[in-house]
């Protein structure tokens, strides 16, 4: 205040500026709509430095099946059928519901860090438990008819195969599609989480099956 209870003008030019940090425009403003386009992510369709890991999986598979070593096609059937079975559960039952409450903009942007390692998990799981699963019921004389259990080894394969169908004919279309979607100049936010969801529980549904296989194996090796 100045003499006589009059208000001093301000000087401004001592009022330092506010600067923004950079993007936060972008994330003040409103979430898209469904069907809106969202922001263009970085995509990658097949993880290239995740390419030598498969590669060595999928060689010590073979060295294990040409050596007959059962100990080792008993290690990758146990832990590649746990690990398809825990991911198919835990995409299908957790990750499906949380994608179905984020934006379109929050779907494509985890669909673009998520998706690509699918392509080479899913596959090389795939494999690797059905080729020594099928190894080690041969070495074992499993595959006899006179087998014990030979009906309940014949039912597992039946509704393996039907998962190794669903996981190889839907959902890696699914996923491919989705890592093809995201690299357009404006991928649509819609399309991307409808893909999403089909991926989502299409592994829901696998995983459940996959229990069902846990529930044979374990009645058969007892």
């Amino acid at each position: 205040m100045g003499p006589g209870g009059l208000a001093r003008p301000v000087d401004r030019s001592t009022i330092p500026a506010v600067t923004w940090p950079t993007g936060t425009a972008s994330r003040l403003a409103a979430p898209a709509r469904t069907g809106e386009a969202v922001p263009r992510p970085t995509v990658e369709v097949v993880p290239v430095r995740g390419l030598p890991i498969v590669a060595a999986a999928l060689v010590a598979l073979v060295v294990a099946i040409v050596g007959n070593w059962l100990w080792a096609l008993d290690f990758f059937h146990v832990v590649a059928g746990g690990l398809w079975t825990a991911i198919d559960l835990f995409v299908g039952l957790v990750v499906g519901p949380i994608l179905a409450r984020l934006s379109p903009a929050a779907r494509a942007e985890f669909a673009a860090r998520f998706m690509p390692k699918m392509v080479l998990i899913m596959p090389t799981l795939v494999t690797l438990t059905l080729g020594s699963g099928f190894q080690l019921a041969r070495k074992l004389g499993d595959l006899a008819p006179a087998f014990a259990y030979h009906g309940w080894l014949v039912a597992s394969f039946m509704v393996v195969g039907v998962m190794a169908v669903i996981a190889l004919g839907v959902l890696e279309p699914a996923n491919i599609a989705v890592l093809f979607e995201l690299r357009k100049p404006h991928p649509d936010g819609a399309v991307v989480g409808r893909l999403m969801r089909r991926f989502a529980y299409t592994a829901g549904i696998t995983g459940l099956m996959q229990v069902a296989t846990l529930v044979i194996m374990t009645r058969v090796a007892t």
